[in-house]
């Protein structure tokens, strides 16, 4: 398998929507696989299709649960069918903006459909950081990053923090 460059806040990738699979074939197989790879080396729980330069609705997670045991998932074409009413704040980052948390509000539980790397259709039902990792993954399926899910002023805030870590690293 092999390491995929991850876009950064900034790329056109990250904005705009992605297109749906069609093929599900060796290429898809391959896809996910190198996104695996890609999300474990940056040391994440969660990579998108965009994130990775590929237009199209793909994601994985890894996730530990509550009981120590991970919740692994590699999803196709998913759609959240049902959230909860019950919603709470907690802690959110994400690979292709680096160094950067919020608090950002999601509902705490969530139904997806999607389909297997392999055309399986397939239904999760997650609460938790699985719930909040599926929903930050299909949101940038949409070209939704966290940051748009913030105040104007947390999110101008931040950008401010980007910028200086950005013009550190030159």
């Amino acid at each position: 398998m092999a390491l995929r460059e991850i876009e950064l806040l900034g790329s056109k990738a990250l904005r705009r929507p992605a297109s749906p699979v069609e093929s599900f074939d060796d290429e898809l197989r391959r896809l996910v696989a190198d996104m695996f790879d890609t999300m474990y080396e940056a040391e994440g729980i969660g990579l998108a299709g965009p994130q990775v330069g590929v237009s199209r609705r793909v994601l994985v997670v890894d996730v530990k649960d509550e009981e120590g045991g991970r919740q692994v998932h590699a999803l196709v074409n998913p759609e959240i069918v049902h959230s909860s009413r019950e919603s709470e704040k907690n802690s959110e980052g994400c690979l292709s903006i680096p160094g950067i948390e919020e608090r950002v509000e999601r509902p705490v539980r969530v139904a997806v459909e999607a389909r297997s790397p392999e055309g399986e259709e397939l239904r999760i039902e997650a609460d938790g950081l699985l719930a909040r990792a599926l929903q930050h993954e299909v949101d940038h399926l949409d070209g939704i990053l966290f940051i748009d899910r913030l105040s104007p002023l947390k999110r101008r805030i931040l950008m401010k923090k980007w910028r200086k870590q950005r013009e550190k690293k030159r």
